[in-house]
């Protein structure tokens, strides 16, 4: 690097989340993180574009100031602004960015600009010294993804989703059950009342390579409610009252599946890459606690380290945004010295 860079101040918008986040270069930690979700969707069962920008709007200036402990950290001290430049909703993600972006050019500091994914993928480096390279599993509401990941900046993507991700999965079913959103935490505490027995054995889709489909699910477990007289396809509606210990049976059958569909295919990629030394599970659903227990257990069978991330960040946050953030500064920092870089990545 050209300069020496102590602070980092990082900013994650791309859906419901507005989060930032002061990161400490010397230590490799996290001085100050705050997250704010959103709770306007739930009443939608969905997150809702217009509302997410609003939202952002609303709060972003008040984070901003939260998280530099009302000035106690100057914005003044800060070596470098960054921020999730897409994927994800367009109108959040312009706000997060541009709103970080000016504060990097009002003080003259380097901005930059993250991939979102590229975030999840690094989230394990923030509390864990990584092996290369590793095979990375990546699983959240919009995404689904395994990535062989050759060091700290070289990550292929290996197999995605064909259709649905596995978060999105968690989500349509807890709505169908009438559990609300989002559904996934929900979905883990039923099927852990249930002692994770699959009762249904819903299929696990037969896709080639290391490609996942969940779409197929969704469908297996909506019709189950429709055949059992529970759910009127017309209506689009629950027909009648579901018993607990039905809701618990669908809902711990279900993480049994989208769990087997993970771990299999995850498997399937250490086959192919004879050099792996770790797995890592990133993404909002990585902080289920059966799915982890099972990608755990995958990877001491294979005699290799496995690598999570805290739930704090797992989620959607600005962390893992500084962390990458921090290892593409250190490759090319001049790339980062104009203001004229593109919001999206």
């Amino acid at each position: 690097m050209d300069r020496e860079i102590k602070l980092i101040l990082s900013c994650e918008s791309s859906c419901d989340e507005t989060a930032f986040c002061v990161f400490d270069v010397n230590s490799n930690s996290v001085v100050r993180n705050v997250v704010r979700s959103q709770f306007v969707h739930e009443k939608f069962g969905g997150v809702v574009p217009e509302l997410a920008s609003q939202e952002h709007l609303r709060f972003i200036n008040e984070l901003c100031d939260v998280v530099s402990l009302n000035k106690e950290i100057s914005l003044r001290d800060i070596d470098i602004f960054a921020a999730t430049a897409g994927p994800g909703l367009p109108g959040s993600l312009v706000i997060g960015s541009s709103y970080t972006k000016a504060l990097a050019w009002h003080f003259k500091k380097p901005f930059v600009p993250v991939n979102h994914l590229m975030g999840h993928v690094c989230s394990v480096s923030i509390e864990n010294n990584v092996k290369y390279p590793h095979i990375c599993l990546s699983v959240s509401g919009g995404h689904t993804a395994i990535y062989y990941v050759e060091n700290e900046l070289k990550y292929e993507l290996i197999g995605g989703t064909v259709d649905d991700a596995a978060g999105e999965c968690f989500d349509k079913i807890s709505k169908l059950l009438g559990l609300g959103y989002p559904g996934g935490a929900k979905i883990e505490a039923l099927a852990k009342e249930n002692d994770y027995k699959d009762v249904f054995k819903f299929p696990r889709a037969k896709t080639k390579g290391l490609s996942f489909s969940f779409s197929g699910l969704k469908t297996a477990v909506l019709y189950k409610l429709v055949n059992d007289g529970f759910y009127n396809l017309e209506k689009k509606s629950l027909v009648k009252y579901i018993q607990s210990e039905y809701v618990r049976d669908v809902s711990s059958s279900l993480l049994c599946a989208i769990s087997d569909m993970l771990v299999s295919k995850v498997a399937v990629s250490l086959n192919d890459f004879n050099n792996v030394a770790a797995i890592s599970f990133v993404g909002g659903v990585s902080c289920n606690k059966y799915i982890r227990g099972k990608m755990k257990e995958l990877a001491r069978n294979k005699a290799i380290d496995f690598y999570v991330a805290s739930p704090k960040h797992c989620i959607d946050n600005a962390a893992m945004i500084a962390q990458a953030a921090l290892f593409l500064y250190k490759d090319n920092p001049s790339k980062f010295n104009n203001y004229s870089s593109d919001i999206f990545v």
